[in-house]
């Protein structure tokens, strides 16, 4: 019944929800601003589990954003279209017109979790990498489901009951059910997010250093890896390779990952604690 119920989905709804004047809200903006509100709601509860003020957790939660998105950017630019961007300067800070890499995304992000624990009193990297990847972990299934809303970053035809038939698409194109691979990518973001919590409250908000950081970049990474086999590719030069670009950038993420749950990690204790002294 389910299936049948799934069976030829067709989707295309308008990616700007209303238009009144100049203002023209997308489904993709709100799904991106809903990622660092869960964002914000869960890093008010773990830096109150810690004892640490709201505030810092704000100032941090900006320079997140801030690495997430030069990031992505820099990421999409440099991996996925470099030829396009050398002939084109003027569109390598145009976010407006698409194109973020969610691989760049996460070396933005890890760089500004090095700069904020080195400028942050009584913070390391392990802690505060720990508290980052749940948040994101949230955030980027709104950001898949953003992909959705616009049609992009679907995957090849299938005859599965759950293909999906983007009408958005030009031509033939959006007439054939394919592997709605963002969705994919959106139930594997909340599996892992499922673990990490887990992992969280099982060491009474306090898990082992690293524990977090490197159990994320093994399970996103490496279910991104097989994902990718769903997806058509986004780089070019790499579609007659024998893994893409996505796939590429995925191995040293989850063998960093590896290293640190294997050798860093003192799965027996728990985690530093950070607690701030009242001022």
């Amino acid at each position: 019944m389910i299936l049948a119920l799934l069976d030829n989905l067709t989707w295309g709804i308008d990616p700007v929800i209303f238009e009144l004047g100049p203002i023209a809200p997308r489904w993709y903006g709100v799904l991106f601003a809903g990622a660092f509100v869960s964002g914000y709601l869960f890093g008010v509860r773990m830096w109150k589990d810690a004892g640490r003020k709201v505030e810092e957790m704000e100032n941090i939660l900006t320079w997140i954003l801030v690495g997430t998105v030069i990031g992505a950017r820099l990421g999409h630019v440099i991996f996925y279209d470099p030829s396009y961007y050398l002939r084109n300067l003027d569109q390598v800070l145009a976010v407006w017109n698409g194109g973020l890499a969610s691989h760049g995304a996460a070396i933005g992000i890890v760089i500004a979790m090095y700069y904020l624990a080195k400028k942050t009193p009584k913070m390391n990297f392990w802690w505060l990498a720990d508290r980052v990847v749940i948040p994101t972990a949230v955030g980027g299934a709104f950001i898949r489901l953003g992909n959705f809303t616009n049609s992009e970053i679907y995957g090849h035809e299938t005859d599965a009951p759950w293909g999906v038939i983007f009408s958005n698409l030009p031509g033939p194109a959006g007439m054939i059910p394919r592997h709605p691979t963002m969705l994919y990518e959106a139930l594997l973001c909340i599996i892992v997010f499922a673990v990490l919590w887990a992992i969280y409250k099982k060491y009474k908000s306090n898990p082992p250093s690293g524990s977090l950081f490197g159990t994320f970049l093994i399970l996103l990474f490496s279910g991104r890896f097989f994902l990718e086999y769903t997806k058509i590719p986004q780089a070019d030069f790499a579609s007659e390779w024998a893994i893409n670009m996505g796939q590429i950038l995925s191995i040293p993420l989850v063998l960093i990952g590896l290293y640190i749950v294997i050798k860093v990690v003192d799965w027996n204790e728990q985690g530093t604690n950070l607690k701030q002294a009242d001022s």
